[in-house]
């Protein structure tokens, strides 16, 4: 979408990776705070101490003892979710939505039994889908039951919305939606479709898959123009109020929308991707310019950070 021309790159206010490293990442986002939102386990605490709210912790286990015990967080639920505190980038996250008679059933359709689930707990417990390979835990949590007025835009998964956070202010947005090419999961790099969100209205903007624009849902058909966040400024105002809880400048929140629940935050990210400037359709640079313009003792309430970024960032 983007051409590679660096004039034209910079033309579009485009961020790239080594200028969002050294002058954003590295910058903002002090070293000592990274396991905070590394460790997924660590982001849901401090979500519970800040009163964000987040799926529900079913159970945790650490220990490959622990391992035979699993069944005893999961054989009440209707659904569940099992991921590794330190994973990254959609890795080693078991998605159940179905359970008939102690048989567990994937978002395709396809069975796993209750070996299989003890036997992937032991992968994540071995660090097999964890940053750098290290030794992990496995967190057991809630099915998210997404809200209806997403249906038709996403396909076997739930969708969720990608807000960049830059110092408090949330000044760009996306939506990712599961295709059967990312086998549920809301990943870009995987086949999920990425739609740009208006910051003001919660409107879809423009939509890509794999770095190219589309109009429709490839599994769907759904219009994709068609999307509108429900309960967008309730969305908003808890990924800027994040910036206090984890006290990272330059911060990804991944949130979802649970049908009867609302708003909650799934996780954060110290290193967000870029990609959510080809969702959008425009480079992500200004924006963070405008907000650096401000100084570096700007005051104001999460309530009025959004309200800034609704005024000057609406398309």
């Amino acid at each position: 979408m983007f051409l590679s021309n660096p004039f034209e790159l910079k033309r579009r206010g485009i961020l790239g990776m080594n200028q969002r490293n050294s002058a954003y990442i590295g910058r903002y986002n002090p070293r000592k705070l990274y396991p905070l939102v590394d460790n997924k386990l660590k982001t849901k605490i401090i979500a519970r101490k800040a009163n964000v709210t987040t799926p529900a912790l079913l159970g945790v286990i650490s220990i490959q003892a622990e391992v035979a015990g699993v069944e005893k967080y999961i054989k009440n639920c209707s659904g569940f979710v099992i991921k590794p505190a330190k994973g990254s980038g959609g890795k080693g996250i078991l998605v159940i939505t179905k359970v008939i008679n102690g048989r567990y059933y994937r978002p395709n359709g396809n069975e796993v039994l209750l070996d299989d689930v003890q036997r992937h707990v032991t992968n994540i417990l071995a660090g097999l889908f964890s940053l750098g390979g290290s030794a992990d835990v496995a967190i057991v949590e809630a099915l998210i039951l997404f809200d209806n007025a997403f249906d038709g835009f996403s396909f076997e998964g739930v969708p969720d919305v990608r807000i960049i956070v830059f110092k408090g202010f949330p000044v760009m947005a996306m939506m990712r939606l599961s295709t059967a090419a990312s086998d549920g999961k809301a990943n870009l790099h995987q086949g999920a479709v990425g739609v740009g969100i208006d910051i003001k209205t919660g409107k879809a903007l423009h939509a890509v898959q794999f770095d190219k624009p589309i109009k429709y849902h490839p599994d769907t058909n759904k219009e994709l123009a068609l999307l509108t966040v429900p309960k967008w400024d309730r969305l908003i105002w808890l990924a800027s109020s994040c910036y206090e809880m984890s006290g990272m400048g330059y911060l990804g929140t991944d949130m979802v929308l649970d049908r009867d629940l609302g708003p909650m935050l799934l996780e954060l990210n110290a290193r967000p991707g870029l990609a959510i400037q080809i969702a959008n359709g425009q480079g992500i640079l200004p924006r963070l310019k405008l907000v650096e313009s401000l100084g570096e003792n700007v005051s104001m309430s999460v309530d009025e950070r959004v309200q800034f970024c609704q005024k000057n960032f609406s398309q």
